[in-house]
């Protein structure tokens, strides 16, 4: 793995930055791809910017020499998009621009593709049984079926080359940086605010973003990861209302939760128009990573505690969470 040198795109998001550090420690050299050069990247790291055209770029200048691509650059999921034709938008960046760089780099001789999708591609909801890399595709929305649509032009063209792929699904990350939703919880639940959310039973996966990373620098050269499909996640799936728990443990802190009915909150949200919202909240999402832990022998760095205490301290130091 030393001798590799490895391209990154979206090499200063949520993923990507942290991805960027690590990197350094397992190969060669690291070239990054980025809109605009950044500070928040290490010195020894190349930053290539390329502004925002992504979808027919000409790559074969930065692929060249190129052994491992691993692309995490996305158009990631939207929740009020104000896009006139959203799934074209997603296509552009999330499929035929991801495909533009893999087609380039399987021409130019790089050995390795690594693609994070998403969860998304196998739907939104689980009920009893956990998605696995086998499910058939369950089109959800735009951005589930770009993904989805990257994914197959991705293994076509493993079959067709000499360069492999790997595509690695992961569930909601929550690490150092997150946003949305996430950080609004956490948030809530430091400040003491009561939240209607203490008797939700069901069941989601997460992926510390330290693990995510983990599994990501396992899949740069592990022979047995070719043109294969992982989902991973901690492995440790919990409760929303345990997850809250568990925020406000990492706080040195206790929850403030009300015991109220879900299917009351459920009736609610869909006279307001928010069903959508209520489902992905008091819904399951499970997902079996034990591929990523069998075939590969890979197995999580952190547990969710740690990574919330991270998160906390990071929060209490007056630091982006």
């Amino acid at each position: 793995m030393g001798n590799n040198i490895i391209l990154l795109t979206g090499a200063t998001g949520f993923v990507g930055c942290p991805l960027t550090h690590k990197l350094l420690n397992f190969c060669k050299e690291v070239v990054t791809v980025v809109r605009k050069k950044s500070n928040a990247l290490p010195n020894e790291v190349k930053q290539l910017e390329i502004g925002d055209s992504l979808v027919s770029r000409d790559w074969a200048p930065m692929v060249k020499g190129v052994d491992v691509i691993i692309h995490v650059a996305a158009r990631v999921h939207v929740m009020s998009d104000t896009a006139n034709d959203p799934l074209a938008e997603f296509r552009a960046v999330n499929t035929l621009a991801t495909l533009n760089l893999a087609r380039q780099a399987a021409d130019a001789g790089v050995k390795r593709f690594v693609f994070l999708s998403s969860i998304k591609v196998n739907g939104e909801l689980t009920e009893g049984e956990p998605f696995s890399p086998e499910d058939k595709f369950i089109p959800t929305d735009h951005y589930g079926l770009s993904k989805y649509e990257a994914e197959q032009g991705l293994l076509a063209l493993a079959k067709e080359t000499d360069m492999d792929v790997v595509i690695i699904r992961p569930p909601l990350v929550y690490g150092p940086g997150v946003r949305a939703n996430f950080a609004a919880m956490m948030k809530w639940v430091n400040k003491g605010v009561p939240l209607p959310l203490g008797s939700v039973h069901n069941l989601r996966s997460l992926v510390a973003l330290d693990n995510l990373v983990s599994f990501i620098i396992h899949c740069i050269n592990h022979p047995k990861a070719a043109n294969e499909v992982f989902l991973i996640s901690d492995g440790e799936d919990v409760s929303i209302t345990e997850l809250l728990k568990k925020v406000a443990k990492a706080f040195g802190k206790r929850a403030f939760l009300l015991p109220i009915s879900v299917g009351w909150m459920t009736f609610l949200a869909k006279i307001i128009g928010k069903a959508d919202v209520a489902n992905r909240l008091f819904g399951s999402l499970q997902v079996d990573s034990s591929k990523a832990r069998d075939v590969l022998g890979w197995q999580p760095v952190v547990t969710m505690d740690e990574q919330l205490k991270k998160m906390a301290d990071a929060a209490s130091n007056e630091k982006t969470i």
